[in-house]
């Protein structure tokens, strides 16, 4: 920005102080949000859309398409390329990047990220790629509010409402779901709202599923025709469908968090992609429906239009069979999650979103369908259970079930379901608590430490950084120092505690005040004593890489009022305090979380 230009948007800014209250300012910015992130949720949507169409126009039916080995490959190579070369910073796990842009970078989004993962995910998904565009969509929708927050020189609580904004827009945008954005922001994110702070949100899904409607129709996303009215006797199969999709949802988690330590410990660019590609290229081939984000596969499932889903693959003759098309299926319900780890390992850029819509849609049908095979007497509607299977494997990967029963419903227009919906969603999310604490967007970040959270204290602590509370004003002593010099250091210091390191900076011990009261009063003793003779070691050391809530578990539990600060080297850094921590905890608490009414 020139200077001239700097002066004149100064001027805006002080124009904008002075007439427009903060209040009304936000709901500005968060209209202005649902409008830009709407227009990028379809503009990407189409160019997948058509770039797909360009590609799959002369596929066959009834036999195998080769094709299918490349196009993926080809997909994430490019998209891999421009990211390494163009982009230059990793743009995967949009989601969780957000998670740890509000956790720990004061909610600052990078500028690139507005438009560099509509880029590579619109090529990776184009070509086939088998994640979803949900996430990075997502992204771009937080990135759009944090750097226009930004822009206007809003305040971290403000910034940190506004990338829940984009995020929310993003949701509503492109499922035309308004209050699944909302509850999205809500369960996923795990922002801490105020009342204030509901009305922009609303205003940003609001705003962009409108636009939405006016670029693409008012009709919900999948068609579907509700032709059983659900019936109350069928609530212990939704039960078990809940248990099901809990356990399911267990195991693309745990598989996901496997793969992806494999794809981390190859370094080199090239041997990621080789490995994503034969991944991904043989599954897709051997399983066409696993190509593309698989909203087509779902349309077919809850739209009763199951007969088409064995179309270009090798297993094509086998579809007149009953068990056929579910053995095909359940294939797919295992594999999915290799073939969407692959994508983004290899160099792709997706999300988890549309998987887990995916895999929920066929465990459901496969479940009814099955139950009905073995016991002929039973009739359970597939695509009702398709339906359902959706809610709760979405709610148990995402542990958002409010968002899983809204979105469902505001997708298909299956509000007549919403009791089985809520059954099933809640079923599941519970299931999969009883063996993973997070979900599939946080557990990076929680293993870590870095994950803000609903629970106040813990997302204080977690805020916290430990630069800003060590302390280095301890005067520091040697192991050869006399307690001569000593006594010397401490007529100079203020404190009562005193480091020891050795020549290389690393901490020895610690010399307590205390403890030589009663000898540093007797110069006959001076040259007699030495340091490395009355040092101690200290009841605890903190190291750079711990995080607050686990030093504060340190500090309960050696009752220590000041402990000392270690790099990994074990190099001496400082010392941190309670005193520091609590002072600094207030400062984030009425920062972050203290209610606003004006």
């Amino acid at each position: 920005m020139t200077k001239g230009k700097k002066n004149r948007f100064d001027a805006v800014l002080l124009w904008r102080e002075r007439h427009i209250r903060e209040r009304y300012f936000i709901l500005i910015l968060s209209f202005i949000i649902g409008i830009c992130t709407a227009l990028s949720a379809v503009l990407l949507k189409e160019t997948i859309h058509l770039i797909q169409h360009f590609l799959t126009s002369n596929a066959h039916v009834t036999r195998a398409n080769y094709f299918y080995l490349i196009y993926p490959v080809i997909g994430i190579l490019l998209s891999g390329l421009f990211v390494k070369y163009v982009v230059r910073d990793d743009i995967g796990h949009g989601v969780t990047k957000i998670l740890y842009a509000i956790s720990q970078r004061k909610s600052r989004i990078k500028k690139h990220n507005v438009w560099s993962s509509l880029v590579a995910s619109s090529i990776t998904i184009g070509f086939g790629g088998s994640v979803g565009a949900e996430a990075p969509i997502v992204l771009t929708g937080s990135a759009i509010g944090s750097n226009l927050g930004r822009m206007f020189k809003m305040e971290q609580r403000t910034l940190m409402l506004l990338v829940g904004c984009g995020a929310a827009g993003a949701i509503a945008g492109i499922f035309k779901a308004p209050i699944a954005g909302l509850l999205f922001t809500i369960e996923v994110l795990m922002l801490d709202l105020t009342t204030a702070s509901v009305l922009p949100l609303l205003t940003t899904s609001v705003t962009a599923a409108t636009v939405s409607y006016i670029f693409t129709g008012t009709d919900a996303m999948f068609k579907f025709n509700q032709t059983e009215i659900f019936a109350m006797h069928r609530i212990p199969y939704v039960f078990l469908l809940g248990i099901l999709c809990g356990l399911a949802a267990l195991y693309f988690t745990r598989i996901t968090i496997r793969i992806e330590g494999i794809f981390r410990k190859r370094q080199s660019f090239w041997k990621k992609f080789l490995l994503g590609a034969i991944i991904l290229s043989i599954l897709i081939f051997l399983l066409p429906p696993l190509y593309g984000e698989g909203y087509d596969t779902i349309g077919n499932l809850i739209g009763n239009q199951h007969d088409s889903l064995m179309a270009g693959s090798l297993f094509y003759p086998l579809h007149h069979y009953t068990w056929g098309p579910l053995l095909f299926l359940a294939l797919i319900l295992f594999t999915k999650v290799f073939a969407t780890v692959a994508t983004n390992g290899g160099g792709g850029c997706g999300g988890i979103f549309a998987p887990s819509l995916y895999l929920g849609s066929i465990a459901g049908f496969v479940f009814a369908r099955s139950i009905e095979q073995l016991f002929p007497a039973i009739h359970l509607p597939g695509e009702n259970f398709a339906l359902m299977g959706m809610a709760g494997m979405m709610s148990a990967v995402m542990h958002s079930p409010l968002t899983a029963v809204f979105l469902i419903a505001e997708l298909t227009g299956g509000f007549d379901l919403f009791l089985p919906l809520m059954i099933v969603s809640l079923v599941a999310y519970v299931t999969i608590l009883c063996f993973e604490r997070y979900s599939l967007y946080s557990i990076r970040l929680a293993q870590k430490g870095e994950l803000l959270t609903h629970h106040k204290d813990k997302a204080v602590l977690t805020l916290l950084t430990l630069d800003a509370v060590i302390e280095n004003d301890f005067m520091v002593v040697h192991p050869k120092m006399t307690l001569g010099d000593v006594v010397k250091v401490i007529a100079k210091s203020g404190r009562n505690v005193f480091p020891v390191t050795d020549n290389d900076n690393v901490l020895r011990g610690v010399v307590l005040l205390d403890n030589i009261r009663n000898i540093m009063f007797r110069p006959e003793l001076y040259d007699r004593f030495k340091v490395k003779k009355f040092m101690v070691s200290p009841p605890a050391k903190i190291r750079t890489s711990m995080p607050m809530e686990k030093i504060m578990r340190i500090f309960d539990d050696t009752k220590a009022w000041n402990l000392p600060v270690v790099d990994e080297t074990g190099k001496y850094l400082g010392f941190i305090s309670k005193s520091k921590i609590f002072n600094a905890y207030r400062e984030v608490l009425v920062e972050n979380f203290s209610g606003d009414d004006d």
